[in-house]
């Protein structure tokens, strides 16, 4: 089973360095499923993680307090926006299919915005 997890937890590390440089693929999320992968199968590949210079901080902020930084709460918010006007103008869905994407997107929005902040612990 260590196996297993290591190799998940590459296949995050990847997929989440990828999210890095593409705009609608999202980072953190998948470095926190590695983390999570890292944590039950090798330390050292969860210390390396946690204590990476880039994405060991928000990370460890997360880990510790829930916490999502406020660049990256606006960054979601104004990704899911762009997203949902891009379903809306690029596939003129039913009344049904934009309610239901507006409600997860506004749900998963609600989410994020009320996590606190990196630094101030407030929300």
């Amino acid at each position: 089973m260590r196996f297993v997890y290591i190799a998940f937890g590459w296949l995050m590390v990847v997929v989440g360095i990828i999210g890095a440089f593409l705009p609608v693929l999202p980072t953190t999320p998948f470095l926190l499923l590695a983390a999570w992968a890292f944590a039950r199968s090798s330390p050292r590949l969860e210390a390396w993680l946690l204590d990476h210079k880039v994405f060991g901080p928000p990370l460890r902020d997360w880990r510790e307090r829930g916490a999502i930084s406020r660049r990256a709460k606006t960054m979601a918010c104004l990704l899911m926006a762009a997203s949902y006007a891009a379903f809306w103008f690029g596939s003129y869905p039913g009344p049904l299919a934009a309610s239901l994407v507006a409600l997860v997107m506004a749900a998963s929005a609600t989410f994020i915005v009320t996590r606190p902040d990196e630094h101030s612990g407030k929300r």
